[in-house]
This record gives C-alpha cells, structure tokens and sequence, in this order.
C-alpha cells in the first residue's frame, strides 16, 4: 500500500495517549524510579486466592467470551442479576465502549475540565465534541454538569466520584438528588474507580438498574489488580445488552477472570487493604505538612498536596521529584494544577518521597 487511506478523523487526531506511563519516563532516564507513586496503583497488591488463581488459570485457553463466573460472581456481590453487569478492559476500556454506543461525529458530551483524560480521549476519537465546566472547590460540579448538559442536549456525562486527581467525593445521596436536575435525553456515566476506599455513604444509592446512569467499577484499585486490567459497568439492562454489538468478546483473558473472581471472594484481604491505604493517606499528607505543603482530604489511594502557588511551582516540584527517582503527577487544569499528586505508597516508598522532597522544593523555589 503506497497510502494509508485513514478517516478525515483518524487524520485530524493527534498520536498521543492521556497518559505518559512511568516505563517511558525511566526508558528516557535510563534508570528505574526509587518509588512509583504516580499512577494510583495498589502497592499493597492483590489478595494470595487471586494470585494463586490467575497462575493456574490454564492460559492456553481463550477466556470465557461470557465471563459468566465473574459477572456471576458480581451479581452475587451487588445483590442484583448477571444482565445489569458488562465486564471490560478496565474502566478505560467500558468509556470507550459506552462512547462508542453513544458519540458520533458532533454530537454533545459533558465533562468537568481537568477530569480523568482518558474519557475525552476516548470522546475525541469518535468525533464527539466536548463541553467542560470548571470544578468548585476542587470538587467535580454534578449541577454544574447537569446544567450544561441541558443547555447542550448531551448524550453522555462523565463524572468521577470520588474524584482523579484531587480526591475529593460527594454523597452518594447528594448525587441522587442532583440526578433529578440531568435531562432525560442524557446517560450519567458515573466512574466509581475509587469508591472501595471511600466513607461510607459515597456510592450512589439507587437501584442497578435506573436507566438514567452506568456505573463502572473497577479490580486496579483497593482489588490490587492493575495490570490485569478487569472493569465492570452496572446499569439497566437494555444498556448492558447494547454493549454486546461492538465489545471484544475475547478481550478479557482468562487469568484475569479468574483472579477478580478469586480477590471479589477474600473481603477479608480487601479490608487489610483499605486500612494500608489509611495509613498511607496519614503518611503522606504529613510528610506534606512537614515540607509547607497542604493535604486535601482524600477518599481514594492517593493524596493530592497543594503546593500553594501555581502550576509552574508544582510542575518545578514535580519534575525535582521525577529527578531524585519519584514518579509522581499532577492536575492538568488550572487551578488544581497548584497541586502535586502523590499514591499511597509502602513506607520504603514514603521515606523516598520524604527525602526527596526537601530538595526538590528548595530547587523550585530558586526557580
């Protein structure tokens, strides 16, 4: 082929990920980090019984097309039916199906600006054009949201709660409330990555299956199960059944199913877990303190610290982090980018953080 005929889309896009992984950055370094604290993985890891299950697998099988046990499993769980749940690629992989359900060239989506970039990523790429409303108070704004979506007959909204990158939440009960304002015409796409580690009352209280919202859920987080990339959605359905027309069908491996199956049974493990991710929470906001930064209050595995100035401060400080061997990020969009973003960590991790810290402040400072 002497051209690649690719879509005028395709063509307008440029080639790059939300994301620039940490293997990257140590590629260019030529050096491995001393601590991984930027991506929001578990450290802490998943449950032994899913280990254990995703090494004796049998990986010469396809997966389960189906994966029956695991949504099985699920419904059990939730205390709903199999046909309410769909099980993808992570949480990125189910955007970008739901997106795909939904968003054709032109056609209206809401977010919140400085929301996780995966979904517009995702938006972008089937031509949909996005509308961003500003957070308030470093909190994501449902009727800030919900408003816009109105004025702009959106098909879908994405709201993350709690929320990346400042780990910050709502009530689940504030939520439902603020549903009755969201225009009939619209889908709630509700991230709930983060809501293992959050207080209690964070979830959304309403049935599984109100048509108004998709739930997605992921195994990367409190489950410890990042790289086996394991998502699920909870909604009506009539919307589940939709995702079966375009998914991968053997896009879930079958160690994967087997190892979520297995964490999803050791609540014991999960809960050793959350208390290992409080403590960190404690470590590292108080390692901020002790360096003149301020901890926000956090309901997930990381702790955002205002650096108390702007972006370009924060950036100073975490490119001297990035530069003494800690991986760390930040917000993308004023005006949380003041703030730097550190995952919870072991304490080998926080004592690497805490020693490097110092220096790199001090070398921002001198600009």
């Amino acid at each position: 082929m002497t051209e690649y005929r690719l879509t005028p889309l395709a063509q307008s896009l440029p080639a790059t990920v939300p994301f620039v992984g940490p293997e990257t950055q140590e590629r260019n370094m030529g050096r491995q980090f001393d601590a991984r604290l930027g991506a929001n993985e578990n450290v802490f890891g998943p449950s032994p019984h899913a280990i254990k299950a995703m090494a004796e697998a049998g990986h010469w099988m396809y997966g389960d097309p189906e994966s029956h046990d695991l949504r099985q499993a699920l419904a059990t769980h939730h205390g709903t039916t199999p046909d309410h749940i769909i099980v993808g690629e992570g949480i990125d992989g189910l955007l970008g199906y739901v997106v795909r359900l939904f968003v054709e060239q032109g056609d209206a989506v809401v977010t919140s600006d400085g929301a996780y970039p995966t979904f517009n990523y995702h938006v972008a790429g089937f031509g949909g054009l996005l509308h961003k409303v500003p957070y308030k108070d470093d909190h994501e704004d449902p009727a800030a949201l919900f408003a816009k979506a109105a004025e702009v007959d959106a098909k879908l909204v994405y709201l993350a709660n709690p929320d990346n990158p400042m780990g910050s939440w709502h009530k689940g009960e504030d939520i439902a409330a603020a549903l009755e304002r969201l225009p009939a015409r619209s889908l709630l796409v509700l991230d709930e990555a983060y809501v293992e580690t959050a207080p209690e009352g964070t979830a959304l209280p309403l049935a599984w299956g109100d048509p108004r919202v998709i739930r997605m859920r992921t195994f990367s987080k409190a489950y410890g199960m990042a790289g086996a990339r394991v998502g699920y959605a909870i909604a009506a359905p009539e919307l589940i059944t939709a995702f079966h027309k375009v998914r991968n069908h053997f896009g879930m491996n079958r160690a994967a199913q087997a190892g979520a199956v297995a964490a999803l049974a050791d609540q014991a493990w999960l809960a050793v877990v959350k208390d290992r991710i409080a403590q960190a929470r404690i470590q590292i906001a108080q390692i901020g303190r002790d360096n003149g930064l301020m901890p926000l209050p956090s309901a997930t595995n990381f702790v955002t610290l205002d650096c108390g100035s702007d972006a370009a401060f924060a950036k100073a400080i975490l490119d001297g982090l990035v530069a003494r061997g800690i991986f760390v990020r930040m917000p993308f969009v004023a005006p949380q980018n003041r703030c730097i973003r550190v995952s919870c960590g072991t304490n080998a991790d926080h004592a690497a953080f805490a020693a490097a810290l110092p220096a790199a402040i001090a070398a921002a400072k001198k600009g």
